[in-house]
């Protein structure tokens, strides 16, 4: 039967509806899921754009770690990519859904993927100037660009 509302616009009415607690909360899981799919679609098709080493194993951990002295600085320019867009993404998504506190919930998702960042610096080897340039710039700042650009469109 037809109501007159398109169903895209009555999900809308029932997120506007939703309680502001629960919106926030599923902005930052809307977040992280976005944010994380981002990250993963820069790692996967970092190959393509630009080749591993040869003779280099990228698939766990341990493997990197037998290979990391083949890479080369241009190799860390994707992973960077991903983890900085992957964040901006994801903080933005929360920011959008995000009925009040849009650079707190924009902040939030990013210190969260900064957590995943040092934990991933924690299990796979890379130089350090990567880690600190990866860890400083990738996520915080990030986010607050995101979190920035959210709170400008009312």
């Amino acid at each position: 039967m037809f109501t007159g509302l398109s169903h895209r616009h009555s999900i809308t009415i029932k997120i506007n509806r939703m309680h502001p607690i629960l919106r926030n909360i599923l902005a930052v899981i809307a977040g992280l899921v976005l944010g994380s799919v981002v990250n993963m679609g820069i790692i996967y098709l970092s190959p393509l754009v630009l080749p591993i080493p040869e003779g280099a194993d990228i698939s766990t951990p341990e493997t990197i770690k037998a290979s990391i002295h083949l890479f080369e600085p241009r190799h860390y320019i994707m992973p960077f990519l991903a983890h900085a867009l992957g964040t901006f993404v994801g903080a933005l998504v929360a920011a959008c859904i995000a009925t009040n506190n849009k650079m707190r919930l924009a902040m939030l998702t990013g210190a969260i993927f900064l957590i995943g960042g040092i934990s991933a610096v924690a299990m796979i080897p890379a130089p350090m100037w990567f880690n600190v340039t990866d860890l400083v710039c990738a996520y915080l700042p990030m986010a607050f660009i995101a979190g920035k650009i959210m709170g400008r469109k009312r």
